[in-house]
Order: structure tokens, then sequence, then C-alpha cells
């Protein structure tokens, strides 16, 4: 699987991003032609090399063409309805639309958040705007072009201090990025300065499927993209790994389910005390066809000696907004607890058999080239117990005969 690893040991912003995406192959010119998709004028991009605490990166730059004068008396703003519109009207792929309009719905809806506004009431400046919007499509047609199917990142660093926003002097994180970045592993290195902007948060948040330790992949090309510091401390640039997963995922159900690998997770949990357990099960279904890893209950006592349940959800951290919901608004609870955990797991693989039965379905668990598990799928144990009229206990246990 064709993976990208953000390593954002020093921060991430949009214009990162860009130079990232190029410095590790990407033509500019692939780029400016994608980019005209989208019904906006007035820019270009530029690229340069430069260095950063004695490291080259690639900068890239999205200038305005407008006259000086022009810039000066602009004072036009975008909603969201604005930004939907011009993403809706490009000619741009239904995928990369769909991944743009997330990015900027989370960016509205940060920033509605911090003003204590109605996401579609808050604007973004024109040049800003006209930024970002060729920040994160940028973005996203770059790692188009380089065939990426699924993206990592580290833990983002933030940086520390003051920055100057439109409402004045703000602590950093600024507030929109700190409100993007929930749930979200990250960090900060007492560098004075803004390095992670709300643009690259959420690119990031929503384009990301796990944040920890770099996957396991062959390394092909690296990208860094330059930030607009050059700090002594370190280099202000945007790290970004480009290669094949050496984590073979499935493409069906019948083929590889995982591989023996670690990988992080997002575990969530909470204890009920006060609901019908008949709801259980209702809500394990909902939850798995949600996107869940796991789902698993646990007997607990709780305050005052009173008996409750422990529901715990294992997912990947794309998923997690979505399963909370669910829990909140199927059960009586009123609070979670999540956290990131590792998981290893063996390489799974579904294989059919011929039996006296007819064909059976065994999952067969391997630590690389050596199988170490093999077990008849239970429902398919279930259908043969039903037809043929034998124990469900007999009928696996002869089964088991044909798997030694």
């Amino acid at each position: 699987m064709k993976t990208a690893f953000f390593d954002c040991f020093s921060g991430i912003s949009g214009d990162m991003c860009l130079g990232a995406i190029v410095d590790a192959s990407v033509s500019l010119k692939d780029l400016e032609k994608a980019l005209k998709g989208i019904p906006i004028k007035g820019y270009r991009l530029v690229a340069k090399k430069v260095k950063r605490a004695g490291f080259e990166a690639t900068k890239v730059d999205v200038e305005t063409t407008q006259s000086t004068e022009h810039r000066a008396q602009s004072t036009e703003v975008r909603k969201w309805k604005d930004i939907e519109g011009i993403i809706k009207n490009s000619s741009l792929s239904k995928g990369i639309k769909q991944k743009g309009l997330k990015i900027f719905r989370r960016l509205f809806e940060a920033e509605a958040k911090v003003h204590g506004e109605a996401y579609d009431k808050v604007h973004l400046h024109e040049l800003g705007a006209m930024d970002c919007i060729v920040d994160i499509f940028g973005t996203l047609v770059g790692l188009d072009i380089l065939g990426i199917e699924e993206v990592y990142s580290s833990p983002i660093n933030l940086g520390s201090g003051y920055v100057k926003a439109e409402h004045g002097i703000l602590p950093v994180p600024a507030p929109a990025t700190a409100e993007i970045l929930k749930g979200i592993p990250v960090y900060s290195a007492d560098i004075p300065f803004e390095l992670t902007t709300p643009t690259g948060a959420a690119i990031l948040r929503e384009i990301a499927s796990n944040f920890g330790n770099i996957p396991d992949m062959s390394i092909e090309k690296i990208g860094y993209g330059a930030g607009n510091k050059d700090l002594k401390e370190r280099p202000n640039v945007l790290r970004l790994f480009i290669g094949e997963s050496t984590e073979h995922r499935a493409q069906n159900p019948s083929a590889m389910l995982r591989t023996g690998t670690e990988h992080r997770v997002t575990i969530i949990e909470t204890n009920i005390d006060d609901m019908n357990p008949q709801i259980y099960e209702y809500v394990m279904e909902r939850l798995f066809k949600a996107g869940a890893h796991d789902v698993y209950l646990t007997q607990v006592l709780m305050k005052k000696g009173r008996p409750g349940v422990k529901l715990t959800v294992l997912c990947n951290e794309d998923k997690r907004e979505e399963l909370m919901k669910i829990i909140l608004g199927e059960t009586t609870t009123i609070g979670l607890r999540f956290f990131m955990a590792d998981r290893r797991t063996l390489e799974r693989k579904i294989e059919e058999i011929e039996t006296e039965f007819g064909k059976l379905r065994v999952k067969v668990a391997r630590l690389g080239d050596e199988i170490l598990k093999i077990t008849p799928e239970y429902e398919d144990c279930r259908k043969i117990e039903k037809r043929f009229d034998i124990p469900l206990i007999g009928v696996i246990e002869k089964l088991r005969g044909y798997i030694k």
C-alpha cells in the first residue's frame, strides 16, 4: 500500500505541506494544471530551495498577482457557503472535493466554536481564503499524484509563545488550532513560535488515519517542506516520507484481514449502571457496522457497590468521533474516556478447506511464514449444526481433525 508519513517534529502548515510534496518530486506544473480546475484567480505558485538550520528544503508560496492597490482595497470575505460553492463548482475529482469540503468544514467549525458563532456565519478574508484553498487542494492533489492510499502522522509539535491574529495577541496554539487538534497527540518543544497553523492542523486531522511512530514501510522518497522561520534550535521543516507499507492490507473480506505488526488504535470506554441489558446487543451491532475493530463488555462494581458494565471499543482514530456519537446517543452514559494505545496483531487470512460437510472457512493466523493458529469460523459451524442436526460442540471437535 502506497503510504505517506508526515513527520511533524517542527509543526505543520499549509505551505509546508505544499513544499514537502513538491520536494518529494511532484511537479509544480502538474499541481498548477490540476488547480486550474478551481474557479479562483489572481495567484501563482512559486517554489524555491532554502536552508533551514543547515538543511535544504523546498519553500512553496502562494503569491497574489493582484495589484498592490487592489490588495489594499480588497475587503471581500469568504463564508462557508462561498467556499462550498467554489469547491463544488470545481472540476476536481469527487474524492478530492469531498476531502476538501471536510477540511474546510472543520476549519469553519473550529473558528465558530472559538468565537461563539454559527459555522456559516464566520468568515475568511478573500486573500487568506485563497491561500487556504490552494494549500489544501494543492496538498490533496499532490498526494493523489503520488498515488498515496493511506496517510500517517507523528505527534504534532505546536511550538509555544504568542501569535498575532486579527483578534489580537493569542497564545500558541491558536484557539482554532487547539480546537481542531482535540484528541490528537501533540506536544510543545518550547520554541517561541507558532509551528502549527489551523490550516496545517485541519489538513492532517482529516487525511491521517493514525498518529504515532512511523509505520512499517519501505521508504522511496523523502520531501522537506520549509516553514517561514529559520530557527536555530531545529530545522523549521515538515518531513514527508513516501513509500510502500510493508503491512499488506486486504482488498476484500476473504483476503488478508490484518498483518502481524504494531499499529496504534483508539480505545473508547464508559461505565454504565442504569441501562436495560437488552440494549447492549443493539449498540454493539451499530458500533461494529460503523467500523469498530472490537467491542466488548466487562462487569464492574461502581460507586455505592452498584453492579455495572464497562463498554470498551477499539477503533482507528478517524472513526473515534462517529463511534463516540453512537455511544452517547444510544446508551444512558453521559461521559466517555478515550486514549491511544499500541496494538500488535498476527497476520490473519480467511481460507477455505473441503470437509465431509462441504466447504468450511477457517481463519489462519501467521507470524511471518510460521502458522500459529487455524480456527474454524463459528458461523460456518453453526450452519453445519443446523443442517446436519449435530451438537455444535461435536461439529467443532470433528472439524478440528481437518485443520491440524
